[in-house]
């Protein structure tokens, strides 16, 4: 007990006729332990609270943290959760604010939407697993039919020539077996052709550097250009990167068919390309008799030709457009009637 408080209390006594013997000073004793231990104790509240106080502050920020992520969390998933309505047989998109959703109702939308995509990816995986045993299933038949039909061709031209040999036939005669065994090569150069385009991207892609430079000066020796055409090569052609067979389809169609529909008394096909900045934009030109804007289209499709040729199968532009998308890249043309033709494609870099 504080001294100045026991001295009060001693004279308050004394002047009320109160003898301070000592069952009074044990009573003093007990108030002041009384009052001692009350102070205690409440500077054991008062420290407790001040520590408690701390604690919730600290408390409080860390869930004023807490609660500020599960906000952003929330909001992204809503985000999300318009996005995915999207693909969910809607028009448009909602928008956000449109899109009120507590924790349980969002956790709800993704656990369907989850479900969606599982099934769906699911089904996605049985219709490619089915188209690609349907790929090669059509693969082989084109094969065995390619196979079928052509032993029996090879026996008509064999047979027909053996009769051409004869030499009882007329001239007329002789003519309409001539015509048959055209008739024959047309037929070879269709099944022929049909392969090619249904290997294109059949084949291994051994990817790897390819000079194409090297690959026309190469080509070129090996095919036969009449007298009176000239093929030049404008500049020293780049390196890209793929299968040297394709590049070689690619090339050689081309060419070809520049020289197939050149009428000219002097024709010339010109080979150069520009570097672009992903690609490389290659040109084939020719002063031949050109092709009208209104078959601009259908020369790419398979069988179009411009005229019955048996030495045009109608399916080498087919070809060229089928390895050109197999890398990524384009092809157009720039042409008139009677003016020549020049066709445009790109390649990449990489």
């Amino acid at each position: 007990m504080n001294r100045l408080l026991q001295r009060q209390i001693r004279k308050h006594l004394l002047e009320k006729g109160v003898e301070l013997d000592e069952q009074l000073q044990v009573f003093l004793d007990a108030v002041s332990s009384s009052y001692t231990n009350y102070e205690e104790q409440l500077t054991m509240v008062q420290r407790a609270m001040s520590l408690s106080s701390d604690e919730l502050f600290e408390a409080n920020k860390k869930l004023q943290k807490e609660t500020s992520q599960q906000k952003n969390i929330i909001e992204s998933l809503t985000q999300t959760i318009a996005a995915l309505y999207k693909y969910n047989n809607q028009l448009e998109t909602p928008k956000k604010d449109s899109i009120n959703l507590d924790a349980l109702e969002l956790a709800r939308v993704i656990d369907n939407q989850t479900r969606e995509i599982i099934a769906t990816n699911k089904h996605r995986d049985e219709l490619l697993a089915q188209l690609e045993k349907q790929n090669e299933e059509l693969n082989d038949y084109a094969h065995i039919v390619s196979h079928d039909l052509k032993s029996p061709l090879n026996n008509i031209n064999a047979l027909t020539n053996f009769i051409i040999e004869d030499d009882r036939l007329s001239e007329e005669s002789i003519e309409n077996l001539d015509l048959i065994l055209e008739h024959v090569e047309h037929m070879h150069n269709l099944i022929q052709g049909i392969l090619e385009y249904s290997a294109i991207d059949k084949a291994v892609d051994d990817k790897h550097a390819i000079d194409l430079n090297r690959l026309v000066t190469d080509l070129l020796a090996t095919m036969h250009t009449p007298k009176h055409i000239e093929i030049s090569v404008l500049k020293h052609l780049p390196k890209v990167y793929g299968n040297s067979f394709r590049f070689q389809q690619l090339f050689q169609n081309l060419i070809q068919n520049a020289i197939n529909y050149n009428d000219k008394a002097q024709g010339v096909v010109h080979v150069t390309f520009e570097e672009r900045d992903e690609c490389y934009e290659f040109s084939i030109a020719d002063n031949g008799r050109g092709i009208d804007p209104a078959y601009h289209d259908k020369i790419f499709q398979v069988f179009q030709t411009l005229e019955q040729d048996a030495k045009h199968k109608g399916i080498g532009l087919s070809i060229v457009l089928k390895i050109i998308k197999f890398y990524g890249g384009k092809i157009w043309l720039s042409s008139k009637p009677k003016e020549g033709t020049t066709f445009y494609f790109t390649l990449p870099k990489h």
